[in-house]
């Protein structure tokens, strides 16, 4: 499926850039996620890869963090280019124990102490889904894509993907709060960049059918209750 909208942000066709900018706009429909009611439109990943060809190699490296706070990770969505690594800093008086066994990079940096931190080498494209052993209302989004094209989306909805080479890529979509078989008819989809940028049309993703599910923790059991005395690691 090809996208025909070709709107080049050069007003004049004068400039001739080494490398473009794609941006454009999502809107979240049918969500019951309080954030979205409101407009807040953030945390979609959105990236680029060759429609022909190989996928790039050798990517910039890339460090980023996802801190976790008022035992919640922060930010809650992330992407990555392969190859890259994560800090998790532990900024909250308790003991956290980042962990992911989804698909992706699997991991477990064990339990340490508030003021450390533990760092994670993301080596496999995926999504990954990164939750905390102790605290069970604690989850986040890793997305490790192979591509240095991608951007995540503002709460207004809009992103910009810069540093395109004028081109053909596939676009390709990823929103926790969508099944896969919504997401299946925005993507793959080609679109042509021209050396002067593009902008892309209004992207409507429906939550229609999500419903939160509860996860388990590292050893694949349920949630003991957390206690409040500080006897815990975990605890306050």
């Amino acid at each position: 499926m090809t996208w025909p909208w070709l709107i080049c942000f050069s007003a004049c066709g004068a400039a001739v850039l080494a490398a473009a900018t794609v941006t454009g706009q999502v809107e979240l429909t049918n969500s019951r996620n309080a954030a979205a009611r409101r407009h807040d439109y953030s945390g979609v990943v959105l990236w680029l890869e060759p429609a022909a060809g190989p996928l790039p190699k050798n990517l910039p490296p890339r460090h980023a963090e996802m801190k976790q706070r008022d035992k919640s990770f922060i930010p809650h969505v992330l992407a990555i280019p392969v190859g890259g690594t994560v800090d998790f800093p532990n900024l909250d008086p308790i003991y956290h124990n980042a962990f992911s066994n989804f698909a992706g990079t699997r991991f477990d940096v064990g339990l340490y102490a508030p003021g450390t931190t533990q760092s994670v080498a993301f080596r496999t494209v995926g999504i990954v889904r990164v939750f905390c052993n102790i605290h069970p209302t604690m989850s986040a989004i890793i997305a490790v894509v192979p591509t240095a094209w991608y951007d995540l989306t503002k709460a207004s909805g809009k992103y910009a993907i810069a540093g395109v080479p004028a081109g053909d890529y596939q676009l390709h979509i990823f929103h926790e709060r969508a099944l896969p078989e919504n997401l299946a008819f925005l993507q793959p989809r080609t679109i042509s960049v021209p050396e002067g940028g593009l902008a892309l049309p209004l992207i409507s993703i429906s939550e229609t059918g999500f419903v939160p599910a509860p996860h388990l923790n590292k050893y694949g059991h349920a949630y003991p209750p957390e206690p409040h005395d500080g006897t815990y690691p975990g605890g306050k």
